[in-house]
């Protein structure tokens, strides 16, 4: 799983196996290690919510998705779920969550368990 955090957005994007998993436990995470730290972020399922969600407490990013929406997402075409939260202050928290693409340019991490871009057959 991999996350991009950018101003008051916060996007997640998961490899074919994470989403398998996901859709069947409900449950997801990934973590980085620093020197006195760990820093986590995980994905977990909630049946008491309609949209995305998320929270931030000891050190963990949370993301939930709907119980609803997470029991067919592996084989289903959509790509992701989006909501944007409205946070107390009147500034918005964006939430993107995504199957990750193959990338259309040169990287050197493996993107083996990656879905198929679809633009790379639009190329072709």
């Amino acid at each position: 799983m991999k996350i991009r955090i950018k101003g008051n957005t916060i996007r997640y994007r998961l490899t074919k196996t994470e989403v398998e998993t996901f859709s069947r436990e409900g449950y997801v995470a990934e973590r980085t290690e620093f020197k006195d730290q760990i820093f986590n972020y995980v994905l977990r399922s909630h049946d008491q919510i309609s949209n995305l969600d998320a929270d931030f407490k000891n050190d963990t990013i949370t993301m939930y998705l709907p119980e609803q929406d997470k029991k067919d997402w592996a084989t289903s075409d959509r790509v992701g779920f989006q909501h944007a939260i409205t946070l107390g202050n009147g500034t918005e928290l964006f939430l993107l969550l995504e199957k990750d693409f193959v990338c259309l340019d040169e990287t050197i991490e493996d993107q083996s368990d990656n879905y198929p871009n679809p633009i790379m057959d639009k190329r072709n």
